[in-house]
């Protein structure tokens, strides 16, 4: 039995448990102001069956195949991802295909302490966002439990232009802290990523310099929760979720996001610390 198949019986059978154990529930508080939500438990991957690199960082996509990838909240991979020339390729009109599917994409593995590194290039005008620690939340996409680090075309994706202080381009954490120095290349080149989490702390890379550096689960980061769009005032089930990220376990799922534009990953590596 593929692997595809394997997610579809497994997956069915987790969801039925999960919708019966957890649909009445309102939130892991017991806060009334936290709309209900369901966190999904499907199936995952052991991560240590796929090959390391010579830095000792595990190969997720080899350019060949995406085993072990499904979309977020889902039992297999949505018809717009894609492998395009040994990249994961997003692609909102793929060629012959008939009422594709998107939605975000996820590494079915759930990851505590790591090294994400990718590279990655949109086309003209591009936007999307990669993601760590993330649940699986049904009804809901992947950025309304996880941190962003942004992927776009600062040139000319006008959310360049919105937030404060360039904290939505590239490299940045999305729409709480800018990546400095802005050091992004143009639409259409490979830009290297590297996101590390180690107990709490976070640092993202971008073409080989630090950019960004905070800390979960502090003061300063519910005081950055508020000053952004994923506030208690503006969206209160999202505040929840990121500002306890990673729930009980402190672990997620890294992934990708459907932002309906073109965008191209290779070399996906993660490094468990």
């Amino acid at each position: 039995m593929n692997k595809t198949k394997i997610f579809g019986v497994l997956g069915a059978v987790v969801m039925m448990m999960s919708h019966s154990a957890c649909s009445s529930k309102k939130s892991m508080t017991g806060n009334e102001n936290v709309p209900e939500y369901e966190v999904l438990d499907l199936p995952m991957v052991n991560i240590k069956s796929f090959k390391k690199n010579s830095d000792g960082a595990h190969v997720i996509f080899d350019g060949a195949s995406l085993e072990g990838w499904r979309g977020y909240a889902k039992d297999h991979v949505p018809s717009k991802w894609t492998i395009d020339n040994g990249t994961l390729h997003f692609n909102p009109k793929p060629d012959g295909v008939q009422n594709p599917e998107g939605g975000d994409i996820i590494f079915a593995s759930d990851l505590k302490n790591f090294e994400f590194e990718f590279e990655w290039k949109v086309a003209k005008s591009g936007n999307s966002g990669a993601f760590f620690l993330a649940k699986e939340v049904k009804g809901q996409p992947i950025y309304i439990s996880s941190p962003e680090y942004q992927l776009l075309d600062n040139e000319n994706h006008p959310d360049a232009k919105m937030g404060v202080d360039g904290n939505r381009k590239s490299g940045s954490l999305y729409d709480m802290i800018p990546a400095k120095p802005q050091n992004g290349f143009p639409f259409e080149q490979w830009n290297r990523a590297k996101i590390v989490v180690n107990k709490g702390k976070v640092t993202h890379y971008q073409n080989d310099e630090k950019v960004v550096e905070y800390s979960l689960w502090t003061p300063e980061w519910t005081q950055m929760l508020q000053a952004s769009k994923f506030s208690q005032e503006k969206w209160p089930l999202a505040f929840h979720l990121l500002n306890n990220v990673g729930g009980k376990t402190k672990s997620g799922v890294v992934g990708f996001q459907d932002h309906g534009d073109k965008v191209w990953m290779r070399n996906i590596t993660v490094k468990v610390l």
